[in-house]
């Protein structure tokens, strides 16, 4: 392949058109969600203090069903912030979120995660979630199409409940949930995000790390038998890659890095933190390898205070 990857990236018209096509499917498919009476605990582990969760399932229209925990604000109406999973896609309760008087929605897309357990059916031959080789094989038009308009399909079902201030919400999470917490504030950029906080983000400067980091499973889809041309499995990466969206960031953003960290590497957050045009912050834990973080929290409850 000529030239350098970030030449096959999606531009502004592609990319901005990718976006409205997430809107329209998540518009499409808010009202499909069903509470369930389930909190998603067990009987001999649990939240039990928290009454008011509980699990929701979402039924895209021709998808997979997938899952949330709703955890609503005690007193509302009240500011809405939303959890995105790392790349295990596990689902996450953050009672310690929600005790700071936010509604709290967590969620995992595509089905992965089911209330009986993960669905290894849809695991890739090596193990692991195809969200992310699905988006580049297609193009972009599989994966994290779909993996973000379900999260989206969710907000917009958030925005409809009676303790949800309508029309702002504040995304975070870590690694892939960090990442894709800053493409779903800039998804929903103009028409609601409040602000961001992203720990370890995924998802960044895809092409600096390829050959290391959180991202070498890829590199078999760039082996000359395996027939997809490199220019579109680049253009398929540009449409999930974080650093192709900071010119919609005008929001505040809150990153966080490992300094050690070998999955989701500094540099990359580096490199995305000096593109970012508003408000921002850059938390840096000397010493720290990749995972989810105990300070990570406390940092984005503060700037949920300030920005959410």
């Amino acid at each position: 392949m000529k030239g350098s990857p970030y030449e096959y990236y999606p531009d502004k018209a592609q990319r901005d058109k990718w976006i409205s096509d997430i809107l329209e499917d998540a518009k499409a498919n808010a009202g499909r969600a069903e509470v369930l009476a389930d909190n998603g605990y067990r009987n001999n582990f649990g939240a039990f203090h928290m009454s008011g969760n509980r699990l929701v399932k979402f039924t895209p229209a021709g998808r997979r069903p997938f899952y949330g925990i709703w955890q609503p604000a005690l007193r509302g109406p009240a500011p809405l912030v939303v959890h995105l999973p790392g790349y295990g896609a596990e689902l996450s309760v953050h009672p310690d979120v929600n005790a700071e008087g936010y509604n709290v929605l967590c969620l995992s897309p595509l089905g992965y995660w089911t209330p009986e357990g993960f669905d290894d059916s849809l695991r890739g031959e090596r193990g692991e979630w195809p969200v992310l080789p699905d988006t580049m094989i297609s193009g972009g038009e599989n994966g994290y199409r779909y993996w973000l308009a379900d999260a989206a399909s969710a907000v917009m079902w958030a925005w409809s409940q009676p303790q949800v201030l309508p029309d702002r919400v504040s995304f975070y999470g870590t690694s892939q949930g960090g990442g894709t917490a800053l493409l779903l504030g800039s998804i929903f950029a103009g028409i609601g995000t409040r602000c961001v906080a992203a720990d370890q983000p995924y998802l960044t400067n895809i092409p600096l790390v390829l050959q290391r980091g959180g991202y070498t499973f890829l590199n078999r889809a760039f082996e000359p038998d395996f027939g997809v041309p490199h220019e579109k499995l680049w253009h398929g990466l540009g449409y999930c890659d974080t650093l192709n969206y900071t010119d919609r960031m005008d929001f505040p953003v809150l990153l966080t890095l490992g300094t050690v960290d070998d999955v989701c590497p500094p540099d990359t957050i580096e490199q995305l933190y000096e593109k970012l045009p508003s408000t921002k912050a850059l938390y840096s834990l000397a010493g720290r390898a990749h995972g989810y973080n105990y300070e990570f929290i406390r940092l984005a409850c503060a700037w949920f205070k300030l920005y959410a």
